[in-house]
């Protein structure tokens, strides 16, 4: 708990910004009327959160919910701030919920293997070469010939097409 009553109020900076939102531009507020809506806030967050504590503690919980807060505040009778608060509720649950289901994703997309990265699962060719190096010298005149070959028969089109030029 707060060792100085001072230590529970709001952010002045916080409580500066509400209020300049709130209210029409071009109007001013005193240091005496910021303070006493900084107090005014401080002593509602504070009776709300001892409201929610208490349904928590009827439901033999010691973590607050958002539906400890809509309780609290529809005892405290604050009716018009129900239908906002659910609405905003709803939509940081909604952006939760997204989060979570992008980390989700990102997470297994991660863990899924790719053929390609040399991952262990991937035991490379079956003649036990590494990338495109052959794994014997027989492999590797094979793979001499084949070059040789495509090469002799793309010069042999290409002739050909010179021919019929």
């Amino acid at each position: 708990m707060a060792e100085r009553p001072e230590d529970l109020n709001l952010p002045n900076a916080v409580i500066t910004r509400i209020i300049k939102d709130a209210l029409p531009e071009g109007v001013n507020v005193s240091k005496e009327a910021r303070s006493a809506i900084s107090r005014a806030a401080s002593v509602f967050v504070l009776y709300a959160t001892s409201c929610a504590n208490n349904f928590a503690v009827k439901s033999k919980r010691k973590t607050l919910s958002g539906n400890d807060v809509l309780s609290a505040v529809e005892e405290m009778e604050f009716q018009q701030l129900l239908a906002p608060l659910r609405e905003s509720l709803d939509a940081y649950r909604r952006d939760l919920k997204g989060r979570k289901e992008a980390s989700e994703q990102r997470r297994k997309d991660k863990e899924t293997p790719r053929r390609d990265a040399g991952d262990e699962g991937d035991t490379g060719p079956a003649d036990g070469s590494v990338g495109d190096e052959p794994a014997t010298d027989e492999a590797a005149a094979d793979e001499a010939a084949a070059d040789e070959g495509a090469a002799d028969e793309a010069a042999a089109d290409e002739a050909a097409a010179d021919e019929g030029d």
